[in-house]
């Protein structure tokens, strides 16, 4: 099966199982997303783990094929230019981002692999991501799969494909799995889960607090604008990689003045990544990260802005107000 095949096998699956707009309905459904607008690069080589500790925030020794992590991507200046969800998957280390970075991200760790024995492909076509998310989602994987991760970052490899645990509200997991094995899968949780498009999935990533980098968006954040040291993301004793010096001033020698904080706004329309916040003073005092439709209507949104002004008040973006919530974790 093509992966063109796998798109027409989705869309024949969506006669028995339509997809389910968001909704409050959907709170205490199990919800299964074709993730197919998510890339993944693969880098193999001998040199690939040298390679990739000059390069990224975090330490990709750590990926030892049993957990996944975060990791920053960032220009000389500590600007983030992508956010990878990373993890080791027999001797390949996998790179999950938007799509449409993945041209360019692939061109630039090309440029500066040099004589090092590293190899970067694009798998995003040969490697189905499926993501489950829902109270009965343990319950349903355990007939496909022998072993599931119990833990966020987790990751389980088997024969038919491998699973990530990740954070949020409900049990949460990605599954990378190849064309012949994805409709075995999908068939047999779309049996008794929802079905949704990417915006669902969005929105479990904005509730789970995980930032995400756009075309937008590059080279507007240091890592800590995004939290990425509080999903720890960064590994601040791993040695040198490119941006190290800005992101570990901002760490040793100041606080964080800019944090990314979880919000709702009342509106019909979507917010943009990198659309300005303003103040009540008409001041840009930060920028939305990511944007998804709310289960009750309006927005949920992340937003890097200036702790100052989060405390001040009122925020808004585009006239619209920018109501702050809680995140799941501490900032």
């Amino acid at each position: 099966m093509s992966t063109q095949q796998w798109h027409q096998f989705l869309e024949t699956s969506a006669t028995q199982h339509p997809l389910c707009d968001i909704s409050p309905a959907l709170l205490n459904e199990t919800v299964i997303c074709d993730l197919s607008h998510l890339g993944l690069l693969q880098l193999s080589g001998a040199d690939t783990l040298t390679f990739l500790q000059g390069q990224v925030t975090n330490d990709v020794k750590q990926l030892d094929g049993q957990i996944a992590h975060y990791s920053g991507y960032c220009n000389p200046k500590g600007r983030l230019l992508a956010l990878f969800l990373a993890f080791a998957h027999h001797d390949h280390i996998h790179l999950q981002l938007p799509k449409e970075l993945i041209a360019p991200i692939a061109k630039r760790l090309k440029m500066y692999v040099m004589r090092s024995k590293v190899e970067v492909q694009d798998v995003s076509e040969s490697i189905i991501k499926i993501g489950l998310n829902g109270a009965r989602a343990i319950e349903l994987l355990s007939p496909l799969f022998s072993q599931i991760p119990q833990s966020d970052y987790e990751l389980v490899s088997l024969e038919n494909g491998a699973i990530i645990k990740l954070p949020g509200n409900q049990p949460r997991f990605e599954i990378f799995t190849d064309i012949a094995n994805a409709p075995t899968i999908w068939n047999s949780l779309a049996l008794h889960a929802k079905v949704a498009d990417a915006t669902y999935w969005e929105l479990q990533e904005i509730q789970a607090g995980i930032p995400e980098v756009y075309a937008k968006t590059q080279e507007e954040f240091v890592p800590q604008m995004l939290n990425l040291d509080l999903l720890n993301g960064i590994n601040f004793k791993k040695g040198c990689y490119t941006g190290q010096e800005i992101v570990a001033r901002t760490h040793y020698l100041g606080t964080v003045k800019r944090r990314t904080q979880l919000a709702h706004i009342d509106s019909d329309v979507a917010q943009n990544p990198g659309d300005d916040v303003f103040n009540g003073n008409g001041d840009s005092v930060g920028k939305v990260v990511r944007c998804a439709p709310s289960y009750s209507g309006g927005y949920d949104l992340l937003a890097e802005i200036r702790l100052e002004s989060v405390e001040a008040g009122p925020l808004n973006v585009n006239g619209n107000a920018l109501n702050i919530q809680e995140l799941p974790y501490k900032i």
